[in-house]
């Protein structure tokens, strides 16, 4: 009888003591970013957007200027088709077919071009981000920040979204950078 009072007792103060710990422990704070609204709403994410628009632009200016060269190629082509001799219609069919393949080439370039600006600037701004994000954490003792869509979170509180103050802090570093494009 002794030994199950000791062992009663001794459940109890465990339980006790456990409980007591249970009640001390900090509450897990917990942050969710959206960088994909990083990325819509930021100036760094803007200025990007823009200088992705900038080169697009850039580049589909100088394919359609080459469409428009192999347009009048192959227009001069069925003119010289009629009265030519065939040796000359076959180096003009070569030359537009050149310029098709020059073409197809160029336009294949660019748009590598085009999405490797964009992955480049991507993640250079989350690499600004990761930083800015390692900074509330530690300043405002955060356990845990996840971002919205990659960790696959469904439902966060308002309350616990983070990336408003983040796009503030971040547009404060970003006005501060030297060289920046508007």
């Amino acid at each position: 009888m002794r030994s199950f009072k000791t062992v009663v007792s001794a459940g109890m103060i465990l339980f006790f003591l456990l409980g007591i710990t249970v009640y001390a422990a900090d509450v897990a704070k917990i942050g969710v970013v959206d960088f994909q609204k990083i990325l819509e709403t930021s100036n760094a994410g803007k200025a990007g957007q823009a200088e992705i628009k900038k080169q697009g632009e850039k580049m589909e200016s100088e394919l359609k200027k080459k469409g428009a060269e192999i347009e009048e190629l192959n227009k001069k082509l069925e003119k010289d088709t009629m009265v030519g001799n065939k040796e000359m219609r076959e180096e003009k069919e070569r030359e537009a077919q050149i310029k098709i393949f020059d073409f197809k080439s160029l336009e294949k370039k660019y748009r590598s071009e085009l999405q490797k600006l964009q992955t480049d600037i991507v993640i250079r701004i989350q690499k600004e981000v990761d930083a800015i994000v390692d900074e509330i954490g530690k300043k405002e003792g955060y356990l845990l920040v996840i971002e919205k869509r990659e960790a696959g979170v469904y439902y966060a509180p308002v309350s616990v979204d983070i990336t408003d103050k983040l796009i503030q802090q971040y547009n404060a570093k970003f006005a501060q950078k030297p060289g920046k494009e508007k």
